[in-house]
């Protein structure tokens, strides 16, 4: 297996995350991860698996949604790793689940805070590095299929998922000429701890029933789709945001 960079993964102790820091190691990338200090546990058996894999890695608990963390985190993998060629804006929190009157201001700014500023901050850091290295690089980001078609129990989080594409197009056009893609991947409906927190009737059985398919998806699927905008196969793909939801909604 020939090394092919250094990834960051954030968001990365669990679900979507944790597949995809799995899979960019089995890719060949040397593997930066990502949490809140409350998975910290979770974060160094990650660590430990990739390791296993014979790759490099280290693990780093950060709040995304602060920029002078987000700051340091971008600075720790090049310190340690000596590069940053893929970034992997996973990190993201559901938010209150229910009617829009009565999100608090609270709560939306929460929401906000973390997946779209989140998000925001980690391409800044990301871009500014791989700009600084001059050799191009992948960004990546996570939207939703509520970031394609607002679900009205879950104002906050569609918001934010709708954040999310703006700035992966906004982000594409500037980073572009420095040979810089920027992509997001929508999912819908995956089998993680986010799924499992909602109402089956809003949650699971909702899915399968919305899905051609009638199932829903694992979070290996949404890894293999990173795997690929993280590659050079995908060097003529940028500013998108690619639905991965087996069928729920058609672009």
């Amino acid at each position: 297996m020939s090394f092919k960079g250094v990834a960051l993964v954030t968001g990365a102790a669990q679900g979507i995350g944790r597949s995809i820091a799995l899979r960019l190691a089995d890719d060949g990338f040397d593997v930066v991860v990502n949490d809140v200090s409350s998975n910290s546990d979770n974060l160094k058996t990650l660590a430990d698996e990739i390791q296993k894999k014979g790759r490099a890695t280290s693990h780093y608990t950060a709040d995304v949604s602060q920029e002078e963390q987000v700051k340091a985190m971008v600075e720790h993998a090049v310190a340690q790793h000596g590069s940053l060629d893929v970034m992997v804006a996973n990190a993201g929190i559901l938010g209150p689940n229910g009617p829009l009157v009565e999100v608090s201001t609270e709560q939306w700014d929460r929401v906000l805070g973390v997946n779209a500023r989140g998000t925001f901050l980690c391409y800044k850091y990301a871009g500014m590095q791989m700009i600084k290295q001059g050799r191009g690089g992948r960004i990546i980001g996570a939207s939703s299929l509520v970031g394609k078609r607002g679900m009205g129990i879950l104002t906050a989080y569609s918001a934010s998922k709708f954040a999310v594409r703006g700035l992966t197009q906004a982000a594409a056009l500037e980073f572009g000429p420095h040979n810089i893609t920027v992509n997001a991947y929508a999912p819908g409906s995956i089998t993680t701890p986010m799924l499992a927190s909602l109402d089956p009737s809003e949650g699971l059985d909702a899915a399968k029933a919305l899905s051609p398919l009638k199932q829903v998806g694992a979070p290996e699927d949404i890894a293999s789709l990173v795997s690929f905008l993280a590659s050079q196969e995908s060097k003529f793909i940028t500013g998108q945001t690619i639905s991965i939801n087996g069928g729920a909604f058609f672009d």
